[in-house]
C-alpha cells in the first residue's frame, strides 16, 4: 500500500555561524528584511505562501546547506542580487532548457536558483 500525504508548506533551514552576520547578508539577497525573527538563533523569509526559509545559528552545521529556488525571471533576479552586492555564478542552460545561477553565503551554504524554460 502507498501512503500519500500533502506538504502543506516547507520550512526549509540554513545552518549558519551568526544569526545576525547572516540575516544581513539574506536580506540583500531576498532585498527586505525577515518575516520572522522568533529567536536570537534564527530568522525566516517567507518566499510563498507555503515556502519559508530560514538561517538558524548552527556553527557545527553551518556552510552544508544546499538548496534550489525557482524564479520567474532570472536575468532579473541576478541583476538585483548583484546590485545589492551580492556575487553569482554566471547563468548557464541545462540540458533540458533549464537556466540556472549559483550564490553562496559567506558560510559557503549554496543557493543554486533557477528559471524553467517557457511552456
Amino acid at each position: 500500500m502507498v501512503l500519500r500525504m500533502v506538504i502543506a508548506h516547507v520550512f526549509a533551514s540554513i545552518p549558519v555561524v551568526s544569526r545576525d552576520a547572516a540575516a544581513s547578508w539574506y536580506e540583500r539577497l531576498f532585498g527586505r528584511q525577515p518575516d520572522l525573527v522568533p529567536n536570537d538563533a534564527e530568522a525566516a523569509w517567507r518566499l510563498t505562501e507555503s515556502a519559508w526559509v530560514y538561517v538558524i545559528a548552527d556553527e557545527a552545521r553551518a556552510g552544508s546547506a544546499l538548496h534550489t529556488l525557482l524564479v520567474d525571471d532570472l536575468d532579473a533576479f541576478v541583476a538585483g542580487v548583484v546590485e545589492r552586492g551580492i556575487s553569482a555564478d554566471p547563468v548557464v542552460t541545462m540540458g533540458n532548457g533549464v537556466r540556472t545561477a549559483w550564490v553562496a553565503d559567506p558560510d559557503g551554504n549554496r543557493i543554486q536558483v533557477g528559471q524553467p524554460p517557457d511552456r
